[in-house]
C-alpha cells in the first residue's frame, strides 16, 4: 500500500521528468542543470561515465537535440530520500547532425535533499538504436 508521502513524492517526481523532457527538446541548459544534482553522472552501456558539466556542455553547444520523447511503462518506487523512476523510452535524436532513434529502458536515480528533488545518475540501460554511428555521444 502506498502512503500518501509516497503519492506525493511519486507526483513531484514525475513532473520533474516531465520538465526534464521538455528542457531537452529546447536544449535548455540552464532548466536542465536546475534538475540535475551538482554530482550528476550518466552511465554510457559500455561502462564509461559522463559527468554534469560535459553533458551539458554538448547540450549547449547544439550538438545534441531531442524531438520530443515519448515514455511508457513509468514506473516511480519512492525510499524515503530517494527514489527510482524506471521507463521505456523512444527518441529521436541528432548527434552532429546525424539522426537516430532509440527505444530504452532506462533509470532515472533521485535524491531528495534541502527539501528538493533532484537526478542524481542515470544508470546503464538497454537500448536499441538505429542509424546511429558507433561514435560516443561525448
Amino acid at each position: 500500500m502506498i502512503s500518501e508521502i509516497d503519492r506525493e513524492a511519486q507526483a513531484e517526481i514525475l513532473e520533474l521528468e516531465k520538465e526534464f523532457g521538455e528542457a531537452m527538446i529546447r536544449n535548455d541548459t540552464d532548466a536542465i542543470g536546475r534538475l540535475l544534482s551538482n554530482d550528476w553522472i550518466i552511465i554510457d552501456p559500455d561502462g564509461s561515465v559522463i559527468d554534469r558539466s560535459r553533458f551539458l556542455a554538448v547540450i549547449k553547444s547544439g550538438a545534441l537535440k531531442h524531438e520530443p520523447m515519448d515514455s511508457e511503462d513509468i514506473r516511480v518506487r519512492a525510499y524515503g530520500n530517494t527514489a527510482t523512476v524506471t521507463a521505456v523510452t523512444h527518441t529521436r535524436t541528432k548527434y552532429l547532425e546525424k539522426e537516430f532513434t532509440t527505444g530504452e529502458r532506462a533509470t532515472d536515480v533521485f535524491a531528495k535533499q534541502n527539501g528538493r528533488w533532484a537526478v542524481r545518475a542515470h544508470p546503464p540501460h538497454h537500448s536499441q538504436q538505429e542509424n546511429l554511428n558507433q561514435q560516443s555521444f561525448v
